[in-house]
């Protein structure tokens, strides 16, 4: 069995006006421009900004998971189950070749209420053939992963250790099964200083993952059928201006490879391995500093690497605005070169609207059958 599975970081697909601390960062540049005397009268507004705003976005991040053609989708930042139904119903279908369904999605532990989820095409699955579990509770001490690093964080050994949750979604698919671990980690963060404060987080969760699946298959999760998909804020290269790779090994997501899991994106060049656009002007003293990483991925199982050795692997980034150079080794990067590419979706800006500021990456597999492998033993879901 043939299948295009895809996972996308699609940025805040959120049902309400406002989440967290702030407002809407799409909202915030415009509503900056303005003094409202009452605080109800800013609220509508913003509102009202914001319905005209996702509208235009969320055509862009329809029109990037169209162009995935996946059977099987992995997704980020969904604010809930409606949210994404409404979504796929009123956007994605609209424009894309596919019909999907089998949507899963459990409330995690992220505090803007952003959570990992899962769809698949109507028509690959029967019902019931879907299967969820969330780890979103699952503690330290309950993985033994509690460190004193972490301790002297302040985070005890009875705290989550999914900053948003592992949801594992295990398929039917007939002749085959398939079993998927959606992530997405905790983001980077830095002191004045420059220092990395939450590489210690993810190198828990990353653990974590490696230890969920160790367990579920037991003895046989080298033979079984499995993908972890997701944002893992954090990468193992940084490709520089001018194509330039630099390796950042040892890394936080260690876990997840060293013979554990494959990456398919290891089958292109080094200098298109890459999902993520970060440029960053507030230091006076380093100026302005650019790089294109890998934060998205789509990581097999040694069974499925060994049945997919040279895997089909795209990377899709229409949907960046403007502002993302396309082409790491291109050494112009002015405003005039950048704007006149034409390779976005129609309505793309120079930094807003945008699909999301991650690009979708889809990899086609042959999923072996259940014939072709050892009975499954460990702990099911």
């Amino acid at each position: 069995m043939r299948l295009r599975i895809a996972t996308f970081n699609v940025e805040n697909l959120a049902a309400r006006n406002s989440y967290g601390p702030v407002e809407r960062p799409e909202t915030a540049p415009a509503l900056s421009l303005f003094d409202f005397p009452e605080a109800e009268t800013r609220d509508t507004v913003q509102a009202s900004v914001a319905v005209a705003v996702e509208d235009v976005k969320r055509e862009l991040t329809g029109l990037a998971i169209a162009e995935t053609r996946a059977d099987i989708l992995a997704l980020q930042e969904i604010d809930n189950l409606g949210v994404l139904q409404a979504f796929f119903a009123n956007y994605v279908h609209r424009v894309a070749d596919k019909a999907y369904g089998h949507f899963k999605l459990v409330n995690g532990n992220d505090p803007r209420g952003i959570d990992v989820a899962f769809a698949a095409r109507r028509d690959l699955l029967a019902e019931g053939a879907v299967t969820a579990r969330s780890y979103h509770e699952t503690t330290f001490a309950e993985l033994g992963l509690h460190t004193p690093e972490l301790e002297a964080r302040g985070i005890g050994a009875d705290a989550f250790v999914f900053n948003r949750d592992c949801l594992e979604v295990s398929l039917d698919l007939g002749e085959a099964d398939l079993t998927l671990f959606l992530c997405h980690f905790k983001a980077k963060s830095y002191r004045r200083d420059g220092s990395e404060t939450t590489l210690h987080i993810r190198e828990a969760e990353a653990k974590a993952v490696r230890r969920i699946v160790e367990n579920r298959f037991g003895d046989t999760w080298r033979e079984a059928n499995w993908i972890v998909a997701g944002d893992l804020n954090d990468f193992r290269c940084r490709i520089l201006p001018g194509g330039e790779v630099a390796g950042c090994e040892p890394t936080p997501v260690d876990a997840l490879f060293d013979g554990f899991a494959f990456d398919p994106m290891d089958a292109l060049p080094p200098s298109e391995r890459w999902t993520y656009f970060h440029r960053d002007a507030s230091d006076p003293e380093r100026g302005v500093v650019e790089e294109h990483v890998q934060l998205d991925y789509l990581l097999l199982s040694p069974a499925l690497a060994a049945s997919n050795p040279r895997p089909q692997v795209e990377v899709l980034r229409r949907g960046l605005p403007y502002r993302v150079p396309l082409d790491p080794a291109a050494p112009d990067r002015s405003i005039a070169f950048l704007s006149s590419r034409n390779d976005r979706y129609p309505r793309v800006g120079w930094d807003r609207p945008k699909a999301s500021d991650h690009c979708p990456v889809v990899v086609e597999l042959d999923i072996p059958p259940r014939a072709s492998r050892a009975p499954r033993s460990g702990t099911g879901s």
